[in-house]
């Protein structure tokens, strides 16, 4: 079961504008803590110190994608349940119903309201939350 409160969130984005965008929404509008990450390999090193509740992940970076960026975050045991949102402008529903069964509460497709991020990231963490009641 995981935390019910949701407070740290690992982003890991290439794209600084989008970076900036999510990170003033999420932590102005949302009160999360946020830790920027522009690659995957970042994500790696520093994902065990700041240990997040969530991972808010984009799928298409270069050297190592999202989906790939959490198979390597679930081979660390603390962090083989943490929930994980996709952020992407590509998106299948063949990708969503795969994502499910790694622990993925939904994937939030760009563009995206700046000003509803926040709820709708608290919106998935709560469904998840309730199910894993």
């Amino acid at each position: 079961m995981i935390n019910s409160d949701l407070n740290k969130i690992l982003y890991v984005e290439d794209e600084p504008d989008i970076q900036e965008v999510v990170y003033m929404s999420l932590v102005d509008i949302g009160g999360f803590n946020v830790k920027i990450c522009s690659s995957g390999e970042e994500a790696v090193k520093i994902v065990s110190d700041y240990n997040p509740d969530l991972f808010l992940l984009d799928i298409m970076m270069p050297e190592i994608d999202g989906p790939t960026v959490l198979k390597i975050f679930r081979n660390f045991p603390k962090f083989a349940k943490t929930p994980a949102i996709f952020i992407t402008a590509k998106t299948q529903m063949s990708e969503l119903l795969e994502s499910k069964d790694q622990g993925v509460l939904g994937i939030i497709r760009k563009p995206f309201d700046p000003i509803t991020i926040s709820d709708t990231i608290k919106s998935l963490w709560n469904e998840y939350s309730f199910v894993q009641s």
